[in-house]
């Protein structure tokens, strides 16, 4: 699915083309001059994350990428990004983007968390994007919220400099769209159950209601398979995991279902379509200050998830997408605004264990499906004579204490915990609330970080847990046997979780490549310098990086 086509259903017309101009007469030859950056501040701020688009996919397709990834490649490349915590999820991965904060700061410390003293549903779980105080708010049909973020935004320090400031998001998850956008946002949209859909008693705008009406009728039609290219066909190998095939998919879909809209390339294409829209019909960019929008494309992830990482589908997708980007930027180009960009992931992630197995790698298994916090927490209240639940939580994530055990039963819990998780062959480490907060919070390189130094980073107390447990690498946490659609996972303490790109693009700009490790972190005080908004240092974990590609600096 072409961006194209959807834009085109959109926008009402075809994407505009370049304006082309006879090329001048040669000049006569001259010493080069190295590119500096811009002098002037960018009107438009594009801050793109890619869910789930890992620096081991980055580094496997950049020679194949011929669209917006080009682009962005000529630009400031950082390959290896760091999401430096331990909670590599996607709501606390898109928290750092647009805070520069961890989510030891943030407050966002994963996807959902135990909160037994604020709500009383049987489980306690609270989502990161919810406001469970709403009544009738469920974990499952919950009140979109961004009362859990605990920073502002880089569109919030903006809009506080200058009110003038329009600050835009969108995306195809609700989590994406709060993180990055924030607060005190002009406009914010995510793709609900029927549709692009915001906070109740918003109103839509025509260009939404015209995006809406474009994604039901493409949903409405069926679509056939789409065309292997050449260099994908060596990745149409058919793996076999839990009774299902991956590995050969091609993105078919009948007409009506949502669920294989939203895990192939036409999802990116439709969060893409949106942000150009409301990029042309709000004339982002074209004031007297700075504007921002934060688009988050969620169809890697989905992608990822439902057929692994090394087959054919992720290979149209990512080709996909990258043709999507340059369509987008097109449609950028043609408004004549001077505009940067940054493009980023929240997250890695990690292929099948099947396939792993395929390509050499044997050690890399599944989570064992009997290692369960429920089946621990029994076995504890049994051999301590405690009646249950013990324990709430997940493997591979924190862990928390029943509140209505005594100080003497908690230290009994512990000890027996810690024990149990650590004898089971599985496990890397245990962290205690204790050994976690005695940790100073790190600033040294992410890729030189022990995984207790993780595990702080990810570590905010009034709602972290109680233990932090870290699965060995290569177990993918996602146990045996596998149950419903999602064959693939992240969320570990280890680098192909954690590594992410780092790409900056503005016209004029030049462009330079820096191996070295820099942090997600660092986007905000980057962004920040470059408009000349002053962040003070000790409300952020990030540090402005220098994309002038020659002498001079703009962090300044």
């Amino acid at each position: 699915m072409r961006f194209l086509t959807l834009a085109a259903l959109l926008l009402g017309t075809a994407v505009p083309a370049l304006a082309q101009t006879a090329a001048p007469a040669p000049a006569p030859a001259a010493v080069p001059v190295p590119p500096t950056y811009p002098a002037t501040p960018p009107k438009l701020i594009v801050a793109i994350s890619v869910d789930q688009f890992s620096a081991d996919l980055f580094a496997e397709y950049r020679a194949r990428f011929t669209g917006g990834f080009v682009r962005m490649m000529q630009g400031a490349v950082f390959p290896s990004g760091y999401q430096s915590h331990a909670a590599t999820e996607t709501c606390p991965g898109h928290s750092t983007i647009l805070t520069g904060s961890r989510p030891s700061r943030t407050g966002i410390i994963a996807n959902d968390w135990i909160d037994q003293r604020g709500n009383n549903r049987p489980d306690h779980k609270v989502y990161c994007a919810e406001d469970e105080r709403v009544p009738g708010s469920t974990f499952k049909d919950y009140t979109v919220s961004d009362v859990h973020l605990m920073v502002p935004t880089l569109g919030e320090r903006m809009k506080a400099a200058d009110p003038r400031t329009r600050v835009v998001s969108v995306a195809g998850k609700d989590r994406a769209a709060v993180m990055m956008g924030g607060h005190k946002v002009d406009e914010l949209w995510w793709f609900g159950k029927d549709g692009f859909t915001s906070y109740a008693g918003r109103t839509m705008p025509p260009v939404v209601a015209r995006a809406n009406a474009a994604v039901a009728k493409q949903i409405a039609t069926s679509q056939g398979p789409m065309t292997l290219p050449t260099f994908c066909q060596p990745l149409a190998r058919a793996v076999a995991v839990a009774g299902k095939t991956i590995g050969t998919g091609r993105f078919e879909r009948a007409a009506g279902d949502v669920n294989n809209f939203r895990r192939s390339p036409e999802y990116d294409a439709a969060v893409l379509a949106l942000a150009a829209g409301l990029i042309q019909d709000m004339k982002l960019g074209r004031g007297p200050q700075t504007d921002i929008i934060s688009i988050g494309a969620s169809a890697t992830d989905y992608v990822g998830h439902g057929y692994g990482t090394e087959g054919s589908e992720m290979c149209l997708q990512l080709t996909s997408l990258d043709q999507s980007l340059g369509e987008f930027f097109k449609v950028l180009d043609a408004t004549g605004v001077d505009y940067q960009v940054v493009l980023t992931a929240d997250h890695g992630g990690s292929d099948a264990s099947e396939r792993h197995a395929h390509h050499a790698i044997p050690d890399a298994v599944r989570q064992d499906g009997e290692l369960t916090v429920e089946g621990i927490g029994k076995a504890i209240g049994q051999k301590l004579g405690i009646a249950g639940p013990i324990l709430f939580g997940g493997v591979n994530g924190d862990v928390w204490y029943d509140i209505k055990l005594t100080p003497a039963q908690k230290a009994a819990v512990e000890r027996e915990a810690i024990a149990m998780f650590m004898a089971h062959p599985q496990t890397q480490a245990v962290f205690t609330r204790a050994q976690i907060m005695a940790t100073t919070v790190p600033n040294t390189p992410p890729e030189t970080w022990t995984l207790v130094e993780r595990a702080r980073a990810s570590f905010y107390p009034p709602r972290s847990g109680d233990l932090l447990v870290a699965m060995k690498p290569r177990v993918l946490t996602l146990p045996h046997p596998v149950v419903g659609s999602a064959v693939a996972t992240h969320g570990s303490f280890w680098d192909y979780d954690r590594r992410v790109p780092i790409l900056f693009w503005r016209k004029g700009a030049g462009g330079f490549e820096e191996p070295f490790g820099v942090e997600t972190v660092d986007i905000l005080p980057t962004l920040a310098a470059t408009i000349g908004l002053n962040v003070p240092k000790g409300e952020i974990d990030g540090r402005c990086l220098d994309l002038n590609p020659g002498e001079g600096s703009t962090c300044r």
